[in-house]
């Protein structure tokens, strides 16, 4: 499912207009994606919570030559899914 898929989605089970969906789908990425830059971790009870962790510095190799090179450190989002959730897909 795309984004445009997602907000046909939404405004059809919402009964409200695809811009709206949109807009509410533009405001809860904004404020998943503000509060995840600020460290806070954002759950959302029966679907799952979206967090960041950090990531070490860590030797790799280039596939194509072989050669080790190094990977620097970054922070990553992660997202763990709810019991009902899994329990629905599952």
């Amino acid at each position: 499912m795309n984004k445009a898929e997602l907000i046909d989605a939404m405004a059809s089970n919402a009964g409200i207009s695809k811009a709206d969906a949109k807009k509410a789908l533009d405001a809860f990425v904004g404020a998943t994606s503000g509060a995840l830059k600020k460290g806070d971790r954002v759950a959302l009870v029966g679907f799952g919570s979206f967090s960041v962790s950090k990531r070490a510095a860590r030797k790799g190799r280039n596939p194509q030559t072989g050669k080790e090179i190094n990977i620097a450190a970054k922070k990553v989002v992660k997202f763990k899914p709810g019991a009902e959730l899994s329990k629905k897909v599952g």
